[in-house]
């Protein structure tokens, strides 16, 4: 179904849906985040995904999503390397689970917590040979400009080589107003999760969401109405 043709969702509405499906229908949140990242990957491969692909995580669960859709690139030997920008004890449920996975596994990952300027000067590097980048930083609760480690971040990922998929939403921008933070990732494509959001469809975000997919979560579709 195309996007436009479903209804958009604010942002307290995608959390209402998140809440309902684990306390009301059972579903677990990891199952939804996993569900997230696998369609994320799906989406890319129809794509014409050959890769290496470069995943950009923060500490929520949009940087969640981003370590599922690693572990199954690697599952899919496709070369993928994720750059944290926070240290991993700084991650919480669901995203913590995901981040045990690739740490039990081993998984190099490349860690830059620090200030920006170690941003600026280590990740360009990193970015230069990817085919694509995933934006896993931050989510629909995200407002207002990005931190400066994070805008450092999302400067150095608008200025690679590689295409940008956005992972729910273009960092930086306002899911439920559709205003661009300074600076917002500018998506070549957005994968977004169970309906646009309402911020998306606005003409002011339009520069940065890129071609939108909307990516089911096997969220019941009576819960969604």
């Amino acid at each position: 179904m195309s996007p436009m043709n479903i209804r958009p969702l604010t942002r307290a509405e995608a959390r209402e849906i998140d809440r309902k499906a684990a306390a009301e229908f059972g579903i677990s949140t990891l199952i939804l985040m996993e569900n997230a990242g696998r369609g994320c990957v799906e989406r890319l491969l129809a794509l014409g995904l050959h890769g290496p692909v470069v995943v950009c995580c923060y500490k929520g669960n949009n940087g969640g999503d981003g370590l599922v859709i690693a572990r199954h690139l690697d599952g899919l030997r496709i070369p993928v390397r994720v750059v944290l920008f926070c240290h991993p004890r700084e991650f919480a449920g669901d995203a913590a689970t995901n981040w045990r996975i690739l740490e039990l596994a081993k998984w190099p990952v490349e860690i830059i917590a620090g200030s920006p300027e170690e941003v600026a000067a280590r990740l360009p590097p990193l970015l230069a040979g990817a085919e694509w980048i995933i934006d896993a930083l931050l989510g629909t609760g995200a407002r207002g400009d990005p931190q400066p480690l994070l805008a450092a971040a999302i400067d150095a990922i608008n200025a690679a080589p590689g295409r940008r998929l956005a992972v729910d939403l273009p960092s930086g921008l306002d899911c439920d107003t559709g205003v661009p933070g300074r600076p917002t990732i500018r998506a070549d494509h957005t994968c977004t999760f169970v309906a646009p959001k309402v911020g998306m469809l606005k003409e002011s975000a339009k520069p940065f969401v890129g071609e939108m997919q909307v990516v089911e979560l096997g969220v019941p579709r009576a819960l969604k109405e």
